[in-house]
C-alpha cells in the first residue's frame, strides 16, 4: 500500500514538472513571437462604431431606419471580420495607393472556416463625402479607415480591424514562405511576363520568367505578377479568383509550417505589414485559429455574375450592382454570417 502512495507522489511531482516545462515554454514561445512583432507597423483605428460606418440594429426610436436589414447582433464574437488591402506605392510617398485588391476575411467559428470575399475594385458605392464612386477610391481619399467605412455603409457590416500589405511586400512573404503554387493557363502566360518584367524593374532583382502553363511553384513577383494579370480572360472578375487563390495558398503553407518556425515568420513578414491590431490581438487570433484546428478556407467573389452591369458615368466605368446595392449587401451578410453562398447565373454583359 505504501509503495503505491509513493508511486503516485512520484507520478504527481513527475506530471507537474512536465507541465511546467510545457507552461514555461508557451510562455517563452509566445513571448519571443511578440518581439518579432516589433517592426508591424501599428495604425488603431477609432473605437467609436459611428466613425467606422457600423450600424446598430436597435436605437432609441427602435429599429434603426438606415439598415440595410435584419440581422441578429453577434455578441459572442464568433464571427469575427477583418479588411483585407492589398496596394501598389510604387515606392513614392506622394503617390497615395488605390486598394487594387480588397478582401474581406471572416475567421467563421460557427462553420469552423475561414472565408475569403473579395470585393471587386470598381463596384459603385457610396463613399462618405465623396458621393458615388469607386470602392477603390475609398482607400485612395482616406486610407484604411475610409475604406472600412465605405465597407461597413455600404454592405451593412462590422469591420473594426485590417491589414495592409503592399505588393512589394506580398512578393517578400511568399518568398520567405518557399513560393507557392498556381496553375497557370497558357493565355495567362504573356500577361503575367508582363508584370513580372515591370514588378522586376521595380524591385531591382533579375527577371526570371514563366515558360509553360500548368500547375508550378512561383516565387514572390511571380506570384504578385500573377495576381496582377486583368487584361485576359474575365478580365478584373478572374483576378478577383486569382488573388484569393494566392491568399489561400499562403494560409495553407502558414498552417503546414513547422510551430518553432512561427517566430522566425513573424520576423520576416511584420516589416511589410500595417495593420489596427495589437502585437496582443494578432498572438491571440493567430492562436485560436491554431487551437480550433480551422483549416477549411472558403472563397466568394461580390457581386457574382449575374447581379451586376457595366455602365459610363462621365466617361468613367463602373460595375453596378443588381438590382441595386441592396440586394448585394444581403447576399454578403448571408454569405459572411449565415455561411450561405450566393448562386450565380448568366451574366447580364
Amino acid at each position: 500500500m505504501g509503495k503505491n502512495i509513493n508511486r503516485m507522489r512520484n507520478f504527481k511531482r513527475i506530471l507537474i514538472c512536465i507541465l511546467v516545462i510545457i507552461f514555461s515554454f508557451g510562455i517563452s514561445f509566445l513571448y519571443y513571437i511578440n518581439r518579432q512583432l516589433n517592426n508591424i507597423v501599428i495604425t488603431p483605428l477609432p473605437k467609436d462604431n459611428s466613425e467606422l460606418g457600423i450600424k446598430s440594429n436597435v436605437n432609441e426610436g427602435g429599429v434603426n431606419e438606415n439598415k440595410i436589414f435584419e440581422r441578429e447582433e453577434k455578441q459572442d464574437n464568433s464571427i469575427l471580420n477583418i479588411a483585407l488591402f492589398g496596394v501598389d506605392s510604387r515606392n513614392s510617398k506622394a503617390d497615395v495607393p488605390h486598394s487594387d485588391c480588397i478582401i474581406i476575411a471572416t475567421i467563421d467559428n460557427n462553420h469552423n472556416k475561414i472565408k475569403l470575399s473579395s470585393i471587386m475594385r470598381d463596384t459603385y458605392v457610396e463613399v462618405n463625402g465623396h458621393g458615388k464612386t469607386k470602392i477603390t477610391e475609398a482607400y485612395f481619399y482616406g486610407g484604411p479607415k475610409l475604406a472600412i467605412r465605405t465597407l461597413n455603409e455600404n454592405f451593412n457590416l462590422d469591420i473594426k480591424d485590417y491589414a495592409t500589405v503592399d505588393f512589394k511586400g506580398l512578393s517578400k512573404i511568399i518568398d520567405n514562405l518557399g513560393g507557392i503554387t498556381a496553375n497557370i493557363k497558357q493565355y495567362e502566360i504573356r500577361e503575367i511576363n508582363k508584370w513580372i518584367a515591370e514588378l522586376s524593374e521595380l524591385q531591382h532583382v533579375k527577371y526570371t520568367p514563366v515558360y509553360r502553363s500548368g500547375s508550378q511553384n512561383l516565387n514572390g513577383i511571380q506570384a504578385v505578377a500573377y495576381c496582377r494579370i486583368r487584361q485576359v480572360g474575365d478580365g478584373d472578375f478572374e483576378r478577383t479568383d486569382r488573388q484569393r487563390i494566392i491568399l489561400k495558398e499562403i494560409f495553407n503553407k502558414i498552417r503546414n509550417t513547422d510551430i518553432t518556425r512561427y517566430p522566425y515568420l513573424a520576423a520576416q513578414f511584420s516589416s511589410y505589414i500595417e495593420t489596427s491590431m495589437s502585437k496582443s490581438n494578432i498572438i491571440a487570433l493567430g492562436s485560436k485559429i491554431v487551437m480550433n484546428n480551422i483549416l477549411t478556407v472558403d472563397q466568394q467573389r461580390f457581386p457574382v455574375d449575374g447581379y451586376c452591369k457595366a455602365a459610363i458615368i462621365n466617361k468613367v466605368w463602373y460595375l453596378i450592382p443588381e438590382p441595386d446595392l441592396k440586394a448585394l449587401s444581403k447576399q454578403i451578410n448571408n454569405y459572411i454570417y449565415e455561411d450561405i453562398k450566393p448562386i450565380a447565373k448568366e451574366p447580364l454583359f
